[in-house]
């Protein structure tokens, strides 16, 4: 953890520039086919979804190397910062407590896609997940139960016992065992492809380009939510104001590339998974612990003062994903979260003291509210609740009555000091954008597969996730995906 994260620019520390440099060699001098061949599978990525696929070619005996951009010490992507994985199964499973169907599952995730989803492809994923569980533990992934207070998911999700980073750290070490060649810092800066066949690609290793050619390639690369610029094209001037939860790497231009050469394309590039974290968190790599979960039993408003939204729609693993897009839609991009006493024990702590003020008035004033305004809308609020038996960690039908927009769930009135407050923005954690694939995880171009391209975790999410999200649910495609494009892949070269 850094020491002060609100003020550090992490672009600065980690060296990551606005642009990748362009690349010096021309792809269109190069003769497909020509030029050595450096491992039967390249991997294009090192989040979860690239070494699933990496290590489940190499269990076949394939020769594969992976291609990270990051350094050794931030490798892994966005999956260093993951907690946990969403896994359907039929009965207690490992750390999984209950029964979690397949058609609660699908249901659930219809509910937060409002169908936005291709079903197949989505049951596929969830059908998979029990098997997919095991197979984590047998590569060195160590689970524990859920913690008080994440989310109430000990029924629907399993915790990686010591995070993300240990996750990924236990796939290296799989990874290293089985023969992988792990090149670091490694960019791609082209790709060559015709009639849907990837040749090969052009890499920039630690400032060398090499034209770098396999039989066969997975692309698992992320999405373009680092890099702001697209950013703003989807979504405008507001998207400057956007923080960026997970790595600074995901800059898209595998994606671009991809998409440049004729890839069919999948989602809309304004959805992404975005949540509400903390305003003071930095501009990129801040991770899960800047996730503000107080919003449940808060009142959140504007900068005008006004609220704008039902904090309590549903439980928060079905609803924390929707705030950040909320926030993105508010004036300047930011919003305010405001509880009592009552509410202070109640979610996670979070990683920055929230402000804390004996009064309501001292609290707006020192979160830069308009105090009248403010004022006003917590006193309706308040004269809104009603009676009722409080559920902190399930739906309760605490509900305001003649409140627009109403709280429909853990209304209770901000009376008891003190009282607590937090800014909000919206903190990107992946894009939705990608490329579309088959159920073997093939890229297809204008509808036909691909002999030898695979895709897997974030790049394909949006064929799954057209809006919305489930906790640790990134994590289950990710995974699913990254083992079927690593066995197809090595079944095509093995062929």
């Amino acid at each position: 953890m850094l020491s002060n994260p609100a003020y550090v620019n992490i672009k600065r520390i980690l060296g990551v520039s606005e642009h990748v440099a362009a690349p010096t060699a021309d792809l269109s001098l190069v003769t497909p086919g020509e030029g050595e061949i450096v491992a039967d599978i390249i991997v294009v990525g090192g989040g979860n979804a690239a070494l699933c696929a990496a290590i489940s070619a190499a269990e076949t005996g394939a020769s594969v190397l992976l291609l990270e951009r990051a350094p050794v010490v931030y490798r892994g992507g966005n999956s260093r910062h993951t907690r946990n994985f969403r896994c359907a199964h039929d009965a207690p499973l490992g750390v999984l407590s209950g029964k979690y169907g397949e058609d609660e599952f699908y249901n659930d995730l219809l509910l937060v896609t409002k169908g936005n989803t291709d079903e197949a492809l989505a049951k596929q994923v969830i059908a998979t997940a029990a098997e997919s569980y095991e197979w984590m533990t047998q590569q060195g992934v160590l689970f524990q139960p859920s913690l008080s207070g994440t989310l109430s998911l000990s029924r629907t999700n399993a915790f990686f016992l010591g995070g993300g980073k240990a996750l990924v750290n236990a796939y290296f070490q799989r990874c290293e065992e089985l023969g992988v060649r792990i090149m670091y810092q490694a960019t791609v800066l082209d790709i060559q492809i015709e009639n849907g066949h990837c040749d090969g690609l052009l890499v920039d290793h630690d400032g060398r380009q090499q034209y770098m050619r396999a039989k066969a390639v997975v692309v698992a690369s992320g999405g373009f939510e680092s890099n702001k610029q697209w950013l703003q094209e989807a979504w405008g001037e507001a998207a400057k104001n956007f923080l960026i939860r997970g790595t600074p790497y995901n800059r898209g231009e595998v994606l671009k590339q991809l998409l440049a050469h004729g890839a069919d394309s999948v989602g809309d590039p304004t959805q992404c998974h975005a949540v509400a974290i903390d305003g003071r968190a930095p501009e990129y790599d801040g991770g899960i612990v800047t996730r503000l979960d107080c919003v449940p039993f808060s009142v959140v408003l504007n900068n005008k003062g006004e609220r704008f939204y039902d904090e309590g729609e549903d439980v928060w693993p079905k609803r924390y994903a929707i705030w950040g897009r909320l926030v993105a839609k508010q004036p300047d991009q930011i919003a305010y979260a405001i509880i009592d006493e009552k509410s202070s024990e109640l979610f996670m702590p979070s990683v920055f003291p929230a402000i804390r003020c004996d009064t309501l008035p001292e609290l707006i004033e020192r979160l830069g509210l308009p105090a009248d305004t403010t004022l006003a809308s917590i006193d309706t609020f308040n004269q809104a609740c009603t009676d009722g038996e409080f559920q902190a960690t399930e739906l309760d039908g605490l509900a305001t009555q003649g409140l627009t927009p109403a709280k429909t769930n853990w209304a209770r009135p901000i009376d008891r000091p003190p009282y607590y407050g937090y800014s909000l923005r919206p903190g990107v954690t992946f894009t939705y954008l990608g490329v579309n694939v088959d159920n073997t995880a093939r890229v297809t171009f204008d509808g036909v597969a691909s002999t030898n391209l695979w895709a897997a975790g974030e790049i394909i999410a949006g064929n799954i996730l057209g809006e919305g999200y489930l906790a640790g649910f990134g994590m289950t495609i990710g995974t699913a995906f990254g083992r079927i494009a690593g066995t197809k892949a090595a079944q095509y070269v093995n062929a």
